[in-house]
This record gives structure tokens, sequence and C-alpha cells, in this order.
């Protein structure tokens, strides 16, 4: 099992809380950016820089995932497709995209994006909040624990 992180978008404290979850278990994590990262010196933290460009993090993601594979990421289209490869998605706010609910969340994101292009709605998601960090630490944590 591996962590895979799509990085460009993940908080700065979720990567913290990642780092040291990732040293504690001894879990292997690489961090998938187009922009080159900080990470602490450990065996098993790497980083993948790719080229900018449309979804290309997200194939570098898509292409090297196994099932059972864990990916930190906001992005639903990436949660989709990690779903369907046998792969987990975790989002930063602590919430797990599942067989059970990713077509449901997919589509309430295509909705959104619709009335967000009609100017029916504006803004995007809300500030992190302390809960929604600690939500994420424990749903990693329960993860770790069940892998």
């Amino acid at each position: 099992m591996r962590i895979w992180v799509d990085a460009d978008a993940c908080p700065k404290v979720i990567k913290e809380i990642l780092f040291r979850a990732a040293i504690r278990t001894k879990t292997q994590m690489t961090l998938v950016a187009n922009q080159s990262l900080y990470i602490p010196l450990s065996t098993f933290i790497k980083t993948i820089q790719v080229t900018s460009g449309f979804d290309v993090a997200d194939n570098e993601i898509i292409d090297n995932i196994q099932p059972d594979d864990l990916v930190i990421t906001a992005d639903i289209p990436l949660a989709d497709a990690v779903v369907h490869k046998g792969a987990i998605a975790l989002n930063p706010r602590g919430n797990l995209y599942t067989k059970n609910n990713i077509r449901q969340i997919l589509s309430f994101r295509n909705l959104s994006m619709e009335l967000r292009s009609a100017g029916a709605i504006s803004g995007g998601p809300p500030k992190f909040s302390k809960r929604e960090i600690q939500a994420f630490a424990n749903s990693l944590d329960k993860f770790l624990i069940s892998h």
C-alpha cells in the first residue's frame, strides 16, 4: 500500500500530517506536482515533478496507483478514476470517496460547475477549519490502521 498525494493544491497543514503519518507508519508516500516541493528527508517520502498541463499530475497518479493505494485529492474526477481502479481516495477535508458515493459527488460537482458558469452561484469552498483538519487526520489514521 502506498499513499499518493495530488500535491499542487494540497494544503500545507495536510501535507505535514501526511509526512508525520508516513514516517510513523513506515508507509511509502509519493507527492505528485508540477512544481518543486519541500519534503522532509525520509526513505518513505518522495516527489514526482511533472510538466505543467491539464491533468498531467492526475494522469501520473492514475497510471501508477495499485488497488488498495490511498490517494489524497480534492479533485473529484481524479477521485472517480482512483475509485474505479480499486484504490481509495480521501479528500483533504476528511471525506472518503467510495464506489458507493462517488457518482453522487461527481454529479453534484458537475451541477455546481454548470450553475457557476451560468452565474447562479459564485465562490469556492470555505476556508479550512480546525474541525476539518482533525477529520482528515482521523480518517487517515483509521485508514492506515485498517491497512
